[in-house]
């Protein structure tokens, strides 16, 4: 488990997978902001949430808010580039686990995993641009904007434009 100071990211349990196959697959039009591929009706079975078990591509964790102990969401390290030391970062909240600080420390917690548990120089996150509160969570932990994708996303019928942001692991010389 990894330790946050609101936050536990721990491994997906089966228990985990109809709660947030629910609150947040489930909901459309949230869910089609946050993954690039269509929405599709799929079950349980085929849930993006299923545990998946260890993946050298990927790092699936749950989200615990440890002041109530309860399963807030799901975090991600993804498409995980071990010859470029890189990954691309993804986070869900439940709805009421939303705004209450919760990403900050979920990307705070995932960052140092990325970055100083495996190994990691880069990594990424795609933000559809008006996506204000994910935006500044990531700020506040250190990631800078590195371009605009114009109109690469479909949401919700229209193209809408995604920020694409990176944290850099900073390696302390020392010259003697």
């Amino acid at each position: 488990m990894l330790v946050g100071e609101h936050v536990v990211l721990r491994a997906r349990r089966e228990s985990d997978v109809a709660v947030l196959h629910e609150e947040l697959y489930d909901d459309v039009p949230t869910r089609i902001r946050a993954d690039t591929r269509g929405w599709m009706p799929v079950g349980l079975a085929d849930s993006p949430y299923a545990a998946h078990g260890a993946r050298v591509e990927a790092a699936e964790f749950s989200i615990v808010e440890r002041s109530t102990d309860e399963l807030a969401g799901e975090a991600i390290l993804w498409q995980i580039d071990p010859h470029n030391r890189s990954a691309h970062a993804g986070l869900a909240l439940r709805p009421r686990f939303r705004g209450r600080g919760l990403a900050v420390d979920t990307l705070r917690v995932l960052v140092d995993y990325a970055l100083r548990i495996r190994g990691l120089h880069r990594v990424q996150l795609e933000i559809v641009a008006d996506n204000e509160p994910m935006l500044s969570a990531a700020q506040r932990v250190g990631f800078v904007q590195d371009g605009v994708l114009r109109e690469s996303v479909w949401v919700g019928g229209r193209f809408a434009d995604q920020i694409v942001l990176s944290v850099l692991a900073r390696v302390e010389s020392s010259s003697g």
